[in-house]
């Protein structure tokens, strides 16, 4: 049965497994197909963060007014090898729900939304050297910025995390 060895490399279901040959009338054979059940991991979405929809978290105001802002589990999960960030450089004004940024994998480059409206008063630099910061630890050593809003309460707006927790499932 060694021609089937290539048969099955381009099996038009990659997700099914084989099982073994079932005796069919007539003297041939047949394969029975079982899907392969991926195992649901739930996502680290810690208490205490804001989120967005767009999976990026955001950290409490802090008493100067500033948020500390990264991409959550969910998302680096998804993206896989983080190889590369670009970021606004501090002192740049951001706006709530515009591209500021991008974070590019192995399997594709996504962007960043600015979760807040306010300036960049810094920017992760470790991340420059080190991008799997984000896939490591992404509530951590991962986070990408620091921004001082200008509207404090839009943060108590964002998804807290049991509404995060819904959305991703």
């Amino acid at each position: 049965m060694q021609r089937n060895a290539g048969w099955k490399a381009r099996h038009p279901w990659p997700g099914y497994a084989y099982t073994r040959p079932v005796p069919v009338p007539g003297g041939r054979s047949s394969r029975r197909f079982t899907p392969r059940v991926r195992k649901a991991t739930m996502s680290n979405i810690p208490d205490g963060l804001y989120y967005t929809a767009e999976h990026e978290w955001v950290s409490e105001l802090a008493v100067n007014g500033t948020v500390r802002v990264g991409i959550t589990d969910f998302a680096q999960d998804a993206l896989g090898d983080v190889v590369y960030v670009q970021m606004p450089e501090a002192g740049t004004a951001v706006t709530g729900s515009d591209v500021i940024g991008e974070v590019e994998s192995t399997k594709s480059v996504s962007d960043i939304y600015a979760p807040v409206t306010g300036q960049v008063v810094a920017r992760n630099e470790s991340l420059d050297d080190d991008p799997s910061l984000i896939n490591t630890d992404p509530y951590g050593e991962g986070w990408l910025l620091e921004i001082k809003v200008s509207d404090p309460s839009v943060v108590q707006g964002l998804l807290s995390s049991a509404d995060y927790s819904q959305q991703v499932g």
